[in-house]
């Protein structure tokens, strides 16, 4: 049985925090598909530090696919794993300009057949270029969140998306994740979890407060 109901977790959070659709830089639906793929695990600010000498010189799908190898991995390469996300990148956008003229398609179905992109990024993509709710981008911090609330007892984000999806109305499923990455960024914090200034703290699962255990990991 819940403790917190989803429907007042969502009413907290949405007086608490006023997210942006996304947390990284973009102005295009091909720059935050491009931004997305450079966030996997990689902070959001670091790849915000990283994407306006790149967006500078790609403006178009065509002028990732020109730019060498080499080069790009040189202005990625803060963002870790910078060879594996330069091969997806000029994979992804060499498939945008073969098959879809250069421009970001609309459906999860297209965007999870590009490389590099899965679920957690088309959902994203989707959300904050076309107001799409396709479903719920489950990251670190919507998962540790989620599974401290009591909302999910998944393992996986898959599971946690799945839980996540079945309890809140669709019209709210882009918010919940940046609703989600606000409270975990400022209170529900992985290491030395704020509990005792947490909105939450008398019904929470895993409240410090409350003298619960930690169940976010």
């Amino acid at each position: 049985m819940l403790t917190i109901s989803p429907a007042g977790a969502l009413r907290e959070l949405k007086r608490l925090y006023r997210p942006p659709q996304s947390f990284l830089h973009w102005r295009t639906p091909l720059d935050l598909l491009i931004a997305t793929v450079l966030s996997a695990r990689c902070t959001d600010a670091q790849v915000n530090r990283v994407t306006p000498i790149l967006f500078d010189r790609c403006r178009t799908a065509r002028d990732y696919g020109n730019l060498p190898r080499s080069e790009l991995e040189r202005i990625i390469h803060s963002c870790g794993t910078f060879r594996s996300k330069a091969r997806y990148i000029h994979g992804l956008c060499k498939k945008l300009a073969e098959e879809y003229r250069g421009t970001v398609p609309r459906t999860l179905e297209e965007l999870t057949a590009l490389p590099g992109v899965g679920r957690k990024t088309a959902c994203i993509v989707l959300y904050a270029a076309f107001g799409k709710n396709e479903g719920i981008a489950v990251d670190t911090h919507v998962f540790r969140v989620a599974r401290r609330l009591g909302l999910s007892r998944g393992k996986t984000p898959e599971r946690v998306e799945r839980d996540l999806m079945a309890l809140f109305p669709r019209k709210e499923w882009g918010r919940i994740n940046a609703l989600f990455i606000s409270h975990g960024r400022a209170v529900c914090t992985a290491q030395r979890r704020k509990c005792e200034q947490c909105a939450f703290k008398q019904k929470c699962s895993s409240s410090l407060v409350l003298k619960k255990k930690d169940l976010g990991k």
